[in-house]
């Protein structure tokens, strides 16, 4: 990495993603729990530890972009970062400029995550139409025409309905999302019946919601996947045209540099 050295926080409801990036590249990534419980100091010293790990000395960061859907976790954050690598915090989207115009009928209610992932996309995409498919805790649908944010779908996560199978089922074996075959067929144990159910029926609420929303958006659009669980379910879904398992960390690289200019 550069002297340009960034932090960048995907704050989500179960875990927060924390990378480094330049002006050009995505660095080095790291996933630990989010926690609003713990302190600025706590969250801080562990974020030396993954510079540490990173190679990269916190004097040596730059600022740090943030999209978060926790607010208690935002003052933890800005303070672990003031104190350990003293740099500025900019928040997603208020600090941190997205150039879409937000056609939400009330567009503070649309999370700093869905913008920015939206905002990535159409940065690294020509396409007209856009459906952006985030395999988060929640799968969200999110839709851009030309330079518009038009909104999108939210829908139930891969693993909130792993959880949520697992709580309401005495006997339910394990489930490791893990697939024999690419092809779908008839699961000959309830493990397996499980994994197929939920990877292939991930993949055909993706192709049908896709289908409905390429229709509303004129019949054309690309559809680009990401979050945790995008590789896994594109290989069995022939609607994904492509995965950029890093887009949200991308659109907050690319949104912190445009700032600088």
């Amino acid at each position: 990495m550069s002297s340009e050295n960034i932090l960048l926080f995907d704050v989500g409801n179960t875990n927060t993603k924390i990378g480094f990036a330049d002006r050009n590249r995505i660095g080095e990534s790291f996933v630990i729990p989010s926690d609003p419980r713990g302190t600025s100091d706590s969250f801080g010293l562990r974020l030396v530890e993954i510079c540490r790990a990173a190679g990269v000395a916190p004097k040596d960061i730059a600022g740090a972009a943030v999209s978060s859907v926790v607010p208690p976790m935002n003052p933890l954050l800005k303070g672990a970062v003031k104190r350990f690598c003293g740099c500025p915090v900019r928040f997603a989207p208020d600090e941190l400029r997205i150039d879409l115009v937000n056609k939400y009928e009330r567009p503070w209610e649309v999370g700093a995550d869905r913008l920015m992932t939206a905002f990535a996309a159409r940065r690294v995409s020509a396409a007209e139409n856009l459906i952006i498919v985030d395999f988060g805790t929640a799968t969200t649908f999110d839709c851009v025409q030309g330079g518009d944010y038009l909104g999108g779908l939210i829908c139930p996560g891969v693993l909130s309905s792993t959880k949520a199978l697992a709580s309401g089922t005495a006997k339910l074996p394990h489930i490791s999302l893990e697939l024999e075959s690419d092809v779908i067929r008839p699961g000959r144990s309830t493990s397996d019946s499980l994994n197929q159910g939920l990877i292939f029926g991930f993949a055909s609420m993706v192709e049908g919601l896709g289908s409905r929303l390429r229709h509303t958006l004129g019949g054309e659009a690309e559809v680009i996947a990401t979050g945790g669980f995008a590789v896994r379910i594109a290989q069995v879904c022939d609607a994904i045209d492509r995965i950029v398992p890093s887009l949200l960390l991308d659109g907050l690289r690319m949104s912190w540099f445009d700032e600088e200019l």
